[in-house]
């Protein structure tokens, strides 16, 4: 079965619209990955200064190709361009992985 990445990003309010531009302006950069299967970036409602950026790939493997080839690009400074790489958004991150044990979806009728 597929595996679940969850990336945890601090994200202090005032670098909310920051973080969430950065994200609109790299969609796309993860879909077409072998293995990829699924993301989503969860915006905190009440009670926690925290985005859940959710990944899903068909194996561990998928994910570390991603990360050590598109993945890494997308986070390194712009040293091609002469331009800096931009402050983070986020003050802290933490990657959990989850193996999928069950899943179920709508059924079709």
């Amino acid at each position: 079965m597929s595996i679940v990445k969850i990336n945890v990003l601090t994200v202090p309010e005032e670098q909310r619209e920051t973080l969430e531009k950065r994200f609109a302006s790299r969609a796309g950069t993860v879909d077409s990955s072998d293995g990829f299967e699924w993301f989503e970036l969860l915006r905190p409602v009440e009670g926690t200064d925290s985005y859940l950026v959710y990944t899903r790939w068909r194996a561990e493997e998928d994910f570390q190709n991603w990360m050590s080839g598109r993945g890494q690009a997308a986070h390194r400074d712009n040293a091609a361009t002469g331009s800096e790489r931009p402050k983070p958004a986020a003050t802290d991150s933490t990657l959990w992985t989850f193996e999928v044990v069950q899943q179920a979806a709508p059924k079709q009728g």
